[in-house]
């Protein structure tokens, strides 16, 4: 199996109408986050289907389709890259985790961060000691979440998903708190978002986190952070 003949079954399940809506849901516009991507109109399910059929494709394969602007080509990549990272051994995972690094501002839209980046960068850097290279360790994240692109910040957050399911909170609050200060909505919801997942596993640490921050948090951060509480608590930290 080759990437030209994952390209022509992706080609051949074009469905203009699918990609129409698509393009406006993912904002591709002139001036939006996603201007310039490209759809072909094909459902998730069905790109997982068509992807089975390659997960041996190497990296240079994949290059090329981390490389269109074709967004089911670089959702592809992603999925076969996700998948041979689960099976892979701590060599091999080390490997898909640096061409996944190297290829950050490739992964530019918001589905394709949220459906990698906790199952790769954040699976790989789960154990890794603080004291290794920057270039193997949570310092990586802190330098995505200082970079000016866009989907190196969103990399930053949503990887530390993987950190929040095993109770390890003290990176996402600390990225969290860097990225207050980013005006962009898709990073307000992502920074809510992982803070509503430290809350479901520790409320107290959220609220306090939250009351720490208050002032300088995005309205639509609070509210993503709070929706697991009850309404005196939202009513009682809203007003504070």
């Amino acid at each position: 199996m080759s990437v030209s003949q994952l390209e022509k079954d992706l080609n051949a399940l074009k469905n203009t109408e699918q990609a129409k809506l698509l393009q406006r849901f993912f904002k591709t516009a002139p001036g939006e986050y996603g201007h310039g991507d490209i759809f072909l109109g094909i459902m998730v399910p069905t790109q997982r289907k068509i992807c089975k059929k390659y997960m041996n494709l190497n990296f240079t394969e994949l290059q090329k389709l981390l490389n269109s602007k074709i967004h089911e080509h670089r959702f592809c990549a992603l999925a076969i890259l996700v998948n041979q990272y689960k099976n892979s051994d701590n060599l091999q995972k080390e490997e898909i985790f640096n061409f996944y690094i190297k290829n950050s501002k490739k992964i530019n839209n918001w589905d394709l961060v949220d459906n990698s980046a906790p199952k790769i960068v954040g699976e790989y850097l789960l154990d890794k000691n603080p004291s290794t290279s920057l270039r193997t360790s949570k310092k990586v994240l802190y330098k995505l979440a200082k970079s000016k692109n866009l989907w190196q910040k969103r990399i930053a957050i949503i990887a530390t998903f993987s950190f929040i399911k095993e109770n390890q909170f003290n990176d996402t609050l600390k990225i969290s708190k860097i990225l207050l200060k980013d005006k962009r909505d898709l990073i307000h919801k992502a920074v809510g978002w992982m803070l509503r997942e430290v809350g479901k596993r520790n409320k107290s640490l959220e609220t306090k986190f939250i009351k720490a921050n208050i002032k300088k948090m995005p309205r639509i951060t609070l509210i993503y952070a709070l929706e697991k509480h009850t309404k005196e608590e939202k009513e009682f930290i809203l007003n504070l």
